[in-house]
């Protein structure tokens, strides 16, 4: 079993599997297309969910959580950490981690920023939550406009090894119009590579 890297303390990888994350969500076509690829295959993933998106969909919130996937804290506004101050970036995480909790009744355990980026103010604001950082080791840049669902399978599961961690994105509500759309058409295509290669799906 590989070790988790860190950098920081910022882990990029999990202890063994492949774990499969979404970021941005909840999204009201978005989540319920790809927790029906999942359901299909009987594939769990990751959900790093959005506060103000919560608060607009908070059935699918607790849908995700109700259909055996794990749901962990992207932020409650999705801004840059480099753009907020210390207090900021503590109120943002904590509106998240309540909205989280009313909607799922899960207590969240994993946090990654929005954008990837952690400033010094955030790590101790996730950390001081009781937070683990996770961030990616492979991503299929669906987010982009010019992202199609074959270069998006390509880049999400070329290499993939015991301790991958994979980010597609299940909302457009921060990227490019409809983007979710193209993540549902590469989604299996990726289930199909992880199985080929041997590895098995682990819900952090």
């Amino acid at each position: 079993m590989p070790a988790v890297r860190t950098l920081f303390g910022i882990a990029s990888r999990v202890p063994s599997g492949v774990a499969l994350t979404f970021d941005d969500g909840p999204h009201p076509r978005g989540t319920p297309a790809v927790l029906e690829t999942l359901r299909s295959v009987g594939a769990r993933a990751t959900f790093f969910l959005v506060g103000e998106q919560i608060a607009r969909s908070p059935g699918l919130a607790a849908e995700v959580a109700a259909a055996g996937h794990s749901v962990a804290l992207h932020c409650d506004r999705h801004r840059n950490m480099l753009r907020l101050t210390p207090w900021q970036i503590r109120d943002d995480i904590e509106r998240a981690f309540e909205r989280i909790v009313c909607a799922t009744g899960v207590e969240p355990v994993l946090h990654r920023p929005p954008y990837g980026t952690y400033s010094t103010g955030g790590l101790w604001a996730a950390r001081r939550r009781g937070l683990r950082p996770l961030l990616w080791t492979h991503w299929g840049r669906d987010w982009s406009a010019r992202a199609t669902p074959e270069a998006i399978a390509l880049l999400a599961s070329t290499d993939l090894r015991e301790g991958s961690v994979i980010l597609l994105h299940d909302a457009d509500t921060y990227s490019s119009s409809d983007s979710w759309r193209r993540t549902v058409e590469a989604l299996p295509r990726v289930l199909d590579a992880v199985d080929q290669a041997g590895l098995a799906f682990r819900p952090l």
